[in-house]
């Protein structure tokens, strides 16, 4: 149950720039929040998923709003219909993309992101190349290593060096509220689960799993910023498919080079 009024949270910030990103000339990075949209509950208010059964006219005007606080007004948009796999698509137009859940691109204003409502999205900026990418990594996509996979992409496509990158983890599902059973356990290192005594509850941690990731590609920790916030324990402010049960909106996760 929200606790903003929806005259409260118009207030509200629409979105929330990653530190690690605040003052790097060039690059618009941010995570949108659910506040300062259109959409009627479920979705209130700032959905910005295609994929819901919000009205698209919401939606449209809701990413209208959202791109143009954060200053990506005359940046096209490329984005991918999310398939909980590890392609990573190297984007060089605006576009909506079927199959990939990683972007990359190297050309200025193009804004690459992804929706998410529980899995994590993951925002990597390259200072040396110059080169972005944008990650969703549910289970799927994190026992996959798609972080991994992305820079590796980078790698080949850009000349990108791990010691380069600067990679935010962002907003998700807690490492208390992500249950799983035993045979999605079993794909996870042991020490990324935990099981409570008490109720026999199993639970992984997504954004440390994301983190050993980069870590073991070679991205220095300074160089990692995780998200501090919960889908679920800040569900006022985040969308969480779970704690909604499916009737819930998308947050968007995007970055963005203004210049080469």
């Amino acid at each position: 149950m929200l606790s903003y009024t929806p005259a409260e949270a118009q207030q509200l910030p629409l979105y929330r720039i990653p530190s690690l990103f605040a003052r790097v000339d060039g690059l618009i990075a941010a995570e949108s929040t659910r506040h300062g949209g259109v959409s009627p509950a479920p979705f209130a208010a700032l959905n910005l998923g295609i994929n819901t059964a919000d009205d698209p006219a919401n939606v449209d005007e809701n990413r209208l709003r959202f791109v143009s606080a954060i200053g990506a007004g005359g940046f096209g948009f490329a984005s991918a219909h999310q398939v909980h796999g590890t392609a990573v698509l190297h984007a060089t137009e605006a576009g909506r993309y079927e199959g990939y859940d990683a972007l990359m691109t190297n050309v200025p204003k193009l804004l690459i992101g992804v929706t998410v409502a529980d899995c994590v999205p993951i925002l990597i900026y390259d200072r040396g190349q110059r080169a972005i990418a944008a990650v969703h990594a549910g289970w799927r996509g994190t026992v996959g290593r798609i972080v991994q996979e992305t820079l590796t992409r980078m790698q080949q496509q850009f000349g990108t060096r791990p010691t380069d990158c600067h990679i935010y983890i962002g907003t998700c599902i807690d490492q208390h509220a992500f249950e799983i059973g035993p045979e999605v356990a079993a794909q996870f290192d042991a020490s990324l689960t935990h099981t409570d005594p008490q109720t026999g509850r199993t639970c992984a941690d997504l954004k440390r799993a994301n983190m050993d990731l980069c870590l073991a590609m070679g991205v220095p920790a300074a160089q990692i910023e995780v998200s501090p916030f919960s889908t679920v324990v800040n569900n006022d402010d985040y969308f969480s498919y779970r704690a909604e049960q499916g009737q819930t909106g998308r947050m968007l996760a995007v970055i963005g080079l203004k210049t080469t």
